[in-house]
């Protein structure tokens, strides 16, 4: 079964649930502020795309964050900002079973699932 992880009222999280709906899609809805995100979550995904491309650095919640913060970051520290605010990791993310997908392109996710 797949699993998407966000937030409920994100947009782009609403989009990419719309979309597997009307695609017939099952997944099951991991929602980071009501059902929490623990370590071993955040390093399996960062193990396989990185913190970098976890890390959303475009959003509010990151212009939000102290400048100390937000200077000097690595892989410890982003690790532990998106642990300690799960608003800072890019969304959605979905987990296939096979790979894991950040953001939401319908052609990527059509070629993931249906190809």
């Amino acid at each position: 079964m797949l699993t998407l992880y966000g937030i409920k009222n994100c947009d782009t999280v609403k989009k990419a649930r719309q979309w597997l709906d009307a695609q017939g899609i099952e997944y099951r809805f991991h929602d980071f502020r009501k059902d929490g995100l623990d370590l071993s979550l955040l390093e399996r995904w960062e193990a396989e795309l990185g913190w970098e491309a976890l890390l959303n650095k475009r959003g509010t919640s990151w212009r939000k964050l102290e400048e100390s913060q937000r200077e000097g970051v690595d892989r410890a520290k982003a690790l532990g900002l998106m642990l300690a605010q799960p608003s800072l990791i890019k969304r959605p993310v979905l987990e296939t079973g096979t790979k894991t997908l950040i953001g939401f392109i319908p052609e990527e996710y059509s070629k993931e699932l249906f190809d």
